[in-house]
């Protein structure tokens, strides 16, 4: 990958295994008891609109940082023969007990504890048909390496799926900085941390709504988070994770696209933050001709 790629970017740890790494399996324990078949459908109707698939029958799909494990899920109950990882042990845990509580017994699913900074793990997971890993590897302290090697477990024609944080410039070092203050906070503090910080922005889109005369949207930002770009999330989960979340690496549209480009790959889908926060979406079909790749 070209140097040029890699300079708006800032990495705040070497690798995954930093003391200063955010806790979040433990986040994701605290969402489980909220999976119910509503947010399973909407994870599953997420990875439509994206993947184009409706139904996953007799293709294999990789989850890179399976988290919650809700969207390992959603493969899983589309068709798909499923394998999850996450380098977080809670995460891991969370992922086999949503496979307990909800899957079948076909398709497979396969659960693993696993870096996707090891590059011994990854050769030996094989490839797959879609390679999903949404907000992941901008946690891991090496984020081009890490798409690098997730970009290796893709089939010819294959999808991969992965969503990064965008690169705000001034603002993405202040959000720097907020996730460094919640990790040094005790335990006990955070949550109210996370309150202070994310409240100006609830109230720039409370009074928003109330100005635009339609007040219950702003309700079903609440109510009905999972919907739509909620993806089956809680906001309240959500939150913790934007506030806390490190490693914290962030990236502009054209390098992931160059990047991709290189290795092979073209773009099928792409949704942008423009200049605001939160993550870039994109879908890349890897080229069928071999002699392509980088």
């Amino acid at each position: 990958m070209d140097l040029d790629l890699h300079m708006n970017t800032f990495n705040t740890t070497a690798r995954e295994d930093s003391s200063d790494r955010f806790a979040f399996g433990k986040n994701w324990a605290q969402f489980l008891s909220s999976i119910d078949e509503e947010k399973i459908m909407q994870a599953c109707a997420s990875l439509t609109a994206m993947t184009g698939f409706s139904d996953l029958h007799g293709k294999t799909f990789l989850d890179i940082g399976s988290g919650s494990g809700l969207f390992s899920l959603a493969a899983h109950r589309m068709g798909a023969s499923v394998t999850s990882f996450d380098y977080d042990v809670d995460s891991v845990r969370c992922t086999e007990l949503l496979r307990e509580r909800f899957s079948r017994e076909n398709p497979p699913w396969q659960v693993m504890q696993g870096s996707v900074l090891d590059t011994n793990f990854m050769a030996g997971l094989g490839v797959y048909d879609v390679v999903y890993s949404w907000g992941v590897l901008h946690h891991t302290g090496a984020m081009w390496s890490a798409v690098d090697l997730a970009a290796t477990t893709v089939k010819p024609d294959g999808l991969l799926f992965i969503a990064l944080y965008n690169d705000q410039g001034w603002r993405s070092a202040k959000w720097l900085q907020i996730k460094k203050l919640y990790n040094r906070l005790p335990t006990g503090l955070r949550r109210f941390y996370v309150g202070g910080v994310m409240l100006p922005y609830e109230a720039r889109s409370l009074i928003g709504h109330l100005v635009r005369g339609i007040p219950m949207e702003y309700i079903r930002t609440w109510t009905h988070y999972g919907a739509g770009a909620g993806r089956g999330m809680k906001k309240w989960r959500d939150w913790v994770d934007w506030v806390g979340g490190l490693p914290f690496e962030v990236a502009k549209p054209d390098q992931v696209l160059e990047a991709l480009r290189q290795k092979g790959f073209e773009l099928e889908r792409m949704i942008t933050r423009l200049g605001g926060w939160g993550c870039n979406e994109f879908v890349f079909r890897r080229r069928s001709n071999r002699s392509d790749l980088a």
